[in-house]
This record gives structure tokens, sequence and C-alpha cells, in this order.
């Protein structure tokens, strides 16, 4: 991403879905604090276990750690996996991240996934749909593109 939008007034990125590789979010959003640094420590582990599946179709970062909020609780994934994708057949390290309980508890990150077949209304409507705040708003979230 070449630069960044400036955030709102409220600390949320303008409504869309930006495209950055993972080093370019890490440096943006992972550096100002310890906590932050914490955080892009997880996503940066979720995101490589999740690519050593080659299964991953898009990979999208979103709550408040895509915000300018200072002590983000966690790190918000979602991901849209192949339709071949068989997280049955996942072992060990990452077989927990397809574990939205599991990926909560061992690796601090909140982690929602589907397969491409089940994006009602298609991929971008349900990328789209992760815009969506608790307080029915909505608000930027980030694509992990390229590779780094």
């Amino acid at each position: 991403m070449n630069e960044w939008p400036p955030f709102e007034s409220n600390g949320d990125l303008p409504v869309g879905i930006y495209q950055a590789s993972l080093s370019e979010i890490l440096q943006q959003f992972g550096t100002s604090t310890p906590q932050r640094q914490a955080l892009a420590r997880r996503l940066e582990r979720v995101y490589h276990l999740a690519q050593s599946t080659g299964q991953v179709a898009r990979f999208i970062v979103f709550g408040s750690f895509v915000t300018a909020k200072p002590e983000p609780n966690d790190v918000d994934i979602f991901m849209l996996m192949e339709n071949t994708f068989e997280w049955n057949q996942m072992q060990g390290d990452t077989a927990v991240i397809f574990d939205h309980s599991a990926a909560q508890s061992l690796e601090g990150a909140s982690v929602f996934w589907i397969r491409r077949v089940a994006a009602l209304g298609g991929e971008q409507v349900a990328l789209e749909d992760w815009q969506h705040t608790r307080e029915n708003s909505r608000r930027g979230i980030l694509e992990v593109i390229g590779h780094d």
C-alpha cells in the first residue's frame, strides 16, 4: 500500500477494504506500543500457519487492531479458504487456528473462516460484511496480499 488513509475522528479507517502486504500491515499497526507488538507477532504467526495449508484464498484483518486504539485486546482475522480445504486434516499448531475457541485461548487471535462456496452473495459481499462493527457502524478492514 503506497499510503494509508488517515483515521476517522473515531479512530477507525474509512470504510473500505485496503490491500497491503503483511510486512506493511505489521509496520503500520504493529509497532507503536508493546501490546501492538505482541498482537503483530500473533498475526504474523497465524498468517504463516494459515499459508502453510496452501488453501488460503483471502486473508482479512479487522477489528481494533486496525484502528488508532493504542491497546487493542486481540487481533481479529477472517479467512476465505479454497473449497478443497479440509480443516479436520490439519494437525498441531495449524489445526489450532481453525478452531475459533482454541485460536482465541492459545494464539490470542479471534479467527473466523469459511470455504469460498459458503460465501453467500459472493466473496466480495462476504468480505465487506466484516466491515460492520458491534455498534452497527462500518469501518475499514485490511486484506493481506502479496508475499513478503
